[in-house]
């Protein structure tokens, strides 16, 4: 993700992403948001949507790349990593997702 994810931006996220999400029953989401400058609760909802929607499918979400301060201090403000999975990399939240995948074939 790029720029922004606010109230004017979180209908390109649903039309890119949470459609396919839900229209094809994907399991697993990894948001890079490196390259993002702001986040309102909008886009936040946005995010807790998609994980809302993987989660339904048995999958995981994770967000990873937060590195901006105004858009950490708002994610940190917000319940997002109360429910999915925050790394520093695509690699960490693939590592995240193989790791909890095999423990759930362990049952």
């Amino acid at each position: 993700m790029k720029g922004e994810l606010t109230k004017n931006t979180v209908e390109k996220l649903q039309d890119e992403v949470t459609n396919l999400v839900k229209d094809n029953g994907i399991r697993n989401v990894v948001f890079n948001i490196n390259e993002l400058n702001s986040i309102d609760m909008k886009g936040i909802n946005a995010l807790l949507h998609n994980y809302e929607l993987v989660k339904s499918n048995n999958g995981y979400g994770c967000v990873c790349g937060i590195n901006n301060t105004l858009v950490k201090h708002r994610i940190s403000n917000s319940r997002l990593l109360k429910y999915m999975y925050e790394t520093s990399d695509e690699i960490g939240a693939l590592n995240i997702i193989n790791l909890y995948k095999e423990k759930s074939y362990d049952r």
